[in-house]
């Protein structure tokens, strides 16, 4: 697969990367199917895992603390905190760490900013970000994170506020259309080296019928690496078969691709964009 810099880190990673949430009961995947998945996906070369403590109540951060066993050191972590203050936080990290089973975590994201007052919460003098920030110095993170369904304008404040060090984003070709992170956020992002990860590549599995179409439409972006949700061995095979036979999108394949997403703009698509999208618990990376 293509590797691509993952910002100023010095690291790299291939261009599709592992999106946790739906290794779980809740997705009719189970522990030993769980464990068969991350361990394939490691074989194969895919090193970057995105969960939270949301996804099913912790059990994606279990199911992949339980996964990665004495191959700890051969995969990034990346988890988060939807949590707005200090204090908050720290406690959602604990846990996180606990269920992990691991003692440091690579990348600590703030989850799904979605509003300019959740951002001013955030950097408030007892805010999350207070929290990422002691959490680096104690060496129990590495990199700071942050992550946007909805505005790519909440996402520019942020780093333009602070520098972060990535940035996970709603970027399917359906978003292409309406609050634009391909558009607002991807030229400024790269422009200060802010590594960026592509989500909702599927479009909570809406996109399906163009399916290697739409990864080939965010791999084709200027993203670090991109997250596709797996709840099956035969969902990581087919993303591995994209992922290893990728050749960017021509003008002309993207126009046509484009024209055939437009109507694919829509609130029951793009669930995230909508106005009553409030229940964190379905929040995907598919």
């Amino acid at each position: 697969m293509e590797k691509r810099q993952f910002g100023k880190t010095g690291y790299e990673f291939p261009i599709l990367s592992f999106g946790a949430q739906r290794i779980v009961d809740e997705h009719n995947c189970t522990e030993d199917e769980a464990i068969q998945i991350v361990n394939r996906a490691i074989d194969e070369g895919i090193t970057y895992f995105d969960t939270a403590p949301t996804y099913s109540k912790g059990q994606s951060e279990e199911r992949l603390g339980k996964s990665f066993g004495d191959r700890r050191d051969q995969v990034w972590i990346a988890t988060k905190t939807g949590e707005r203050t200090r204090d908050g936080s720290w406690r959602k990290l604990e846990e996180s760490l606990k269920r992990l089973q691991t003692d440091h975590v690579e990348e600590w994201r703030l989850h799904a900013v979605g509003t300019m007052d959740e951002l001013d919460q955030i950097f408030a003098e007892d805010g999350a970000l207070k929290a990422l920030i002691e959490a680096k110095e104690q060496g129990v993170i590495k990199y700071l994170s942050i992550s946007g369904h909805l505005n790519p304008q909440v996402q520019l404040e942020a780093i333009n506020r602070f520098p972060f060090d990535s940035a996970l984003v709603a970027l399917s070709a359906a978003d292409h259309f309406i609050y634009s992170f391909a558009h607002e956020f991807l030229p400024k992002a790269n422009e200060k080296g802010v590594a960026v990860i592509g989500m909702k590549l599927l479009g909570l599995g809406r996109l399906s019928d163009w399916y290697e179409q739409a990864l080939r439409y965010t791999f084709s972006l200027p993203v670090s690496t991109s997250i596709v949700g797996i709840s099956s061995m035969e969902e990581l095979e087919k993303n591995l078969a994209v992922a290893r036979n990728f050749k960017p999108m021509s003008d002309v394949e993207l126009l046509s691709f484009l024209k055939e997403m437009m109507p694919m703009c829509t609130p029951e698509i793009l669930r995230w964009k909508a106005k009553d999208w409030n229940n964190k618990e379905e929040w995907s990376v598919r």
